[in-house]
């Protein structure tokens, strides 16, 4: 077999691969020594005057997770363009879920109230004072009619 046709080969069954693979849009953010995982529903796009579930999968470095329980976690929403002194547009409170392979992790129930572009920001410190450091994620979120 020559070479062309055994990387056209290969390239057809790497192609076949990836196209099958499922698609999942979760959008992850590193701060410190914690990431999250962020997933809006449905399928990031939330429309305005509907509630929707936002979920936060936080993990430790080394891949550990972190429950709702062990963090003092907060979340704001605040409308796009923010200036430095923006108050948050909703501050909706957070609890514990369970969704798809993740257990007891931040989730809320928000509501937009009008279509246009926001940023969830959640913020977190460990109950205990030393299992991870402080943290600060932003996730920018557009929001249909």
């Amino acid at each position: 077999m020559s070479f062309l046709t055994t990387f056209k080969t290969s390239s057809i069954i790497l192609l076949s691969t990836f196209l099958a693979a499922p698609v999942i849009a979760h959008n992850v953010e590193i701060s410190n020594d914690v990431a999250a995982t962020f997933h809006i529903t449905p399928n990031h796009n939330p429309q305005a005057g509907k509630s929707t579930q936002a979920w936060f999968a936080l993990t430790r470095r080394g891949g550990a997770s972190i429950p709702l329980s062990e963090c003092n976690c907060a979340l704001k929403v605040y409308a796009v363009p923010r200036s430095q002194t923006a108050q948050p547009v909703l501050n909706p409170p957070l609890k514990a879920i369970n969704v798809e392979k993740y257990r007891e992790i931040p989730g809320a129930d928000i509501v937009f109230p009008q279509p246009g572009a926001y940023e969830l920001e959640i913020t977190g410190t460990a109950k205990d004072n030393s299992s991870f450091s402080p943290f600060k994620l932003t996730y920018s979120v557009n929001v249909g009619r």
